[in-house]
């Protein structure tokens, strides 16, 4: 399997063939917003020095953290410098580890369980993070007879042993150790503020609202929302409720219900951040989605 040099690559190569792509980055690319994708991230760092913002947690990120997030959680990597930083991302189609899984295995778990004590982030041993290195080689090393049995067998093994690991992690923690100050660098004052937008995200939220509810100026706190977190709220807010709308008609809802329930209030702004955000208009990914 080619070693890719771009997420955007990966991502794209992905829905196109349905099963997953590999991305090696050296290099920063353009720096993303807010954003979802209809795939699944493993965001494995190797040199570390960024933060991760993954609905409403932070994670610190240091050399050989695996990030495992799926299709509805939308993210941003932010505290951006001018370091280098060399990662590897794998994009997974959810259809593909579906076709994987077997009755008794369920490679998607990781992925799909997001209840209870869950965390994003997986700190790998040294051990766990040469195993890791290991099958990303095998795979984009096979060629030639049998390559993709090879890439497939390799993938699966990989697959195999994370969800091990983070199922070992999830029994481990509690819920305030995934959250847990020492694992993200943030003010309290933006915590409680990502607690209230998600508490609330189904209702209408104005930045003169929480202002009002935090006892803040609309200026400082548009100011610190942004110094956390490397976006606006109004930006955070509509990927939050773009995630909420995939979700609900992942699940057969109807677009009219997604569209009050995510919080929108106005079809029109829902259709375009909708379409802008996912590539096709909720109409389309409904009908995907029931397919």
């Amino acid at each position: 399997m080619e070693e890719l040099t771009s997420c955007k690559q990966a991502i794209e190569n992905c829905l196109t063939t349905h099963t997953f792509s590999i991305a090696h980055l050296y290099k920063e690319e353009k720096a993303m917003d807010m954003h979802i994708h209809d795939c699944y991230e493993l965001y494995y760092s190797i040199s570390g020095g960024k933060q991760f913002l993954i609905d409403n947690r932070f994670y610190s990120i240091a050399p050989g953290d695996l990030f495992l997030i799926n299709q509805y959680e939308s993210h941003k990597l932010t505290q951006i410098d001018s370091c280098v930083h060399e990662r590897i991302v794998l994009s997974i189609h959810p259809d593909y580890l579906k076709k994987l899984s077997s009755s008794e295995t369920n490679l998607d778990l990781c992925f799909s369980r997001r209840e209870g004590n869950f965390t994003h982030k997986l700190s790998l041993s040294r051990e766990q993070q040469k195993r890791f290195l290991y099958f990303i080689h095998k795979i984009t090393s096979a060629n030639g007879f049998a390559h993709d049995i090879i890439e497939q067998a390799a993938f699966m093994e990989l697959l195999s042993m994370i969800n091990f690991i983070w199922d070992t992690e999830v029994h481990k923690k509690s819920d305030e150790e995934v959250t847990a100050p020492s694992d993200y660098r943030y003010s309290k004052q933006v915590d409680d503020i990502l607690s209230y937008i998600n508490s609330n995200i189904a209702n209408p939220i104005s930045i003169e609202q929480l202002a009002g509810e935090f006892f803040l100026s609309e200026s400082y706190i548009c100011r610190i929302f942004k110094s956390a977190t490397g976006t606006t709220i109004g930006k955070y807010i509509t990927a939050r409720r773009i995630s909420i709308a995939k979700a609900l008609l992942n699940e057969g809802i109807s677009v009219s219900e997604a569209y009050e329930r995510s919080g929108f209030t106005d079809y029109s702004n829902f259709f375009k951040a909708f379409t802008k955000a996912v590539g096709i208009s909720p109409k389309k990914y409904a009908g995907l989605s029931i397919s």
